[in-house]
């Protein structure tokens, strides 16, 4: 299965290149303002694309082998929302930027491992391969509209 086609690895790379920006940012002292705002950016383009691919394309693909999972993973997307709605309020020379950026990280690593540890190999046991690489060009459609829209 071509990586482009494969769901799984198209999320988990997803996943590795957030937590690569989060590392970036924690390295960052308090003084790197312009630093963290524009990681904070980078952030979350790519934490709001991830979301809206999961939960325009793979969850709905997966609901029936994971339905409770998914519910969970979207009241975590909701909770990512929030934050980063919060964090788009704060410039990152206040106090709280950094506090609630942790929580980000730490919410959003969490669900990444879950999604990873439990619902990725639930749901590579339940599809096919012709299921998963279906989903997998869907997934790559609609990453190509939104790249085009």
């Amino acid at each position: 299965m071509a990586a482009t086609q494969d769901p799984i690895a198209k999320l988990t790379a997803d996943h590795r290149e957030v937590k690569r920006l989060f590392r970036e940012f924690e390295g960052k002292g308090d003084r790197a303002v312009k630093a963290k705002a524009t990681l904070y950016e980078e952030i979350a383009e790519a934490l709001t694309t991830h979301t809206a691919l999961e939960e325009e394309v793979f969850y709905p693909g997966v609901r029936s082998v994971a339905e409770e999972m998914v519910a969970e993973s979207l009241e975590e997307h909701q909770q990512v929302k929030t934050l980063l709605a919060d964090l788009a309020g704060l410039e990152p020379s206040d106090e709280r930027f950094d506090a609630k950026m942790t929580v980000l990280i730490e919410n959003v690593e969490h669900h990444a491992e879950e999604e990873e540890k439990e619902m990725f190999p639930r749901v590579k046991r339940a599809l096919s391969a012709t299921q998963l690489r279906s989903l997998g060009t869907q997934m790559a459609d609609w990453q190509s509209q939104k790249r085009a829209a």
